[in-house]
């Protein structure tokens, strides 16, 4: 049975706290039928969240032949809010509606919706939900398989995307790639991954090299990053996530105007020179790795702004610099395909 998916969003239809609906929308939305948000019922998903043009509902009876619930948040914390309970059960209970969710609150474990669900037969698929726990070996890696890994200077920045339009982009010109999903709303759009921020502190690595291990077979992986280097709430598994992955090349990404930390907004972000210089020494522990393209987020800003900016990085960092929606990914797909042709990136790890 196909899905007909309707995105809950109630009270957070804007483009932070809904990302997660806006990429099911901008990769998926072929089973997307409606966001649902009595707060903004009418609208569209292209004017909330500048992806698609969904139809904004105030309930789940406006779209009767929906089939599937997806909670399309990502929250600090991920925590259901308290006020979407109603709706999870009567989509549940009442309307026999299969559940998915990539918050950490886990739907399943919750007493409540789990015995609706056991009543009605329905599905409740808790994306974060994992019993990984293989550690990291640096064994069988493959050495001509290149690997590129999105990092940035915070986290929710568009890695996630840059990722998957340079994906998408290779593909389009014949290279055999594959996007590596790490997160949540990834492994809702890909179809597989591993939730890295949800994994126990010692098998983030590990997890990360068994998802290169079981994707090598391809000729180039694009590995979604997480978090940042210099954000106290997440650099753990973004440390973890670039040794487990081991990426011969980075893309660096960053928000234009962004200057504190998201969620720590007492910390400053560092110039993204000295960020350069951190993912750079990290990522060289073991094997050569550089930057060789920075991603750039201009959601906040004109146009005209965005392309000053686009110059001024190209003239600092002497890399190709590109927003994937607004200029396309093509300057980073390019930059790919460069340092693939270009040789002396084998991975020297076996």
């Amino acid at each position: 049975m196909s899905r007909r998916i309707i995105i809950l969003t109630e009270g957070h239809t804007e483009p932070h706290a809904g990302k997660t609906a806006a990429s099911v929308i901008r990769y998926r939305g072929h089973e997307v039928a409606a966001l649902l948000d009595a707060t903004q019922a009418g609208k569209t998903s292209g004017e909330l969240l500048g992806a698609g043009n969904v139809p904004v509902v105030a309930k789940l009876d406006d779209v009767p032949d929906a089939n599937t619930l997806l909670l399309g948040i990502a929250p600090p914390g991920g925590k259901i809010p308290a006020s979407w309970r109603a709706i999870i059960l009567d989509a549940i209970a009442r309307r026999k509606m299969d559940v998915i969710s990539g918050l950490h609150d886990f739907v399943g474990d919750d007493p409540e919706f789990a015995a609706a669900a056991k009543k009605t037969g329905v599905t409740i698929h808790d994306v974060r939900k994992n019993t990984e726990k293989t550690i990291a070996r640096r064994k069988g890696l493959r050495p001509d398989c290149l690997r590129v890994h999105t990092v940035g200077h915070d986290c929710s920045i568009g890695k996630m995307v840059v990722s998957i339009e340079v994906t998408n982009g290779l593909k389009r010109r014949g290279y055999d790639a594959k996007f590596i999903a790490t997160g949540q709303t990834g492994i809702m759009v890909e179809g597989d991954g591993l939730p890295l921020d949800c994994v126990v502190a010692d098998f983030v690595s590990g997890g990360a090299e068994k998802l290169i291990l079981q994707n090598q077979h391809h000729d180039i992986l694009l590995i979604e990053g997480q978090g940042s280097l210099v954000h106290p709430s997440y650099s753990g598994v973004t440390l973890s996530l670039l040794h487990g992955c081991a990426p011969q090349a980075l893309i660096l990404c960053y928000e234009i105007g962004r200057e504190r930390v998201t969620g720590v907004e007492s910390v400053k972000i560092p110039l993204l020179a000295e960020i350069r210089r951190l993912y750079e020494v990290m990522s060289n522990v073991h094997q050569p790795c550089k930057i060789i393209g920075i991603g750039i987020n201009g959601r906040r800003v004109s146009k005209d702004e965005a392309a000053r900016e686009r110059e001024r990085t190209k003239a600092e960092f002497g890399l190709p610099a590109c927003d994937v929606f607004r200029d396309g990914p093509d300057e980073l797909v390019e930059a790919v395909i460069r340092f693939k042709n270009a040789g002396g990136w084998h991975s020297p790890l076996d």
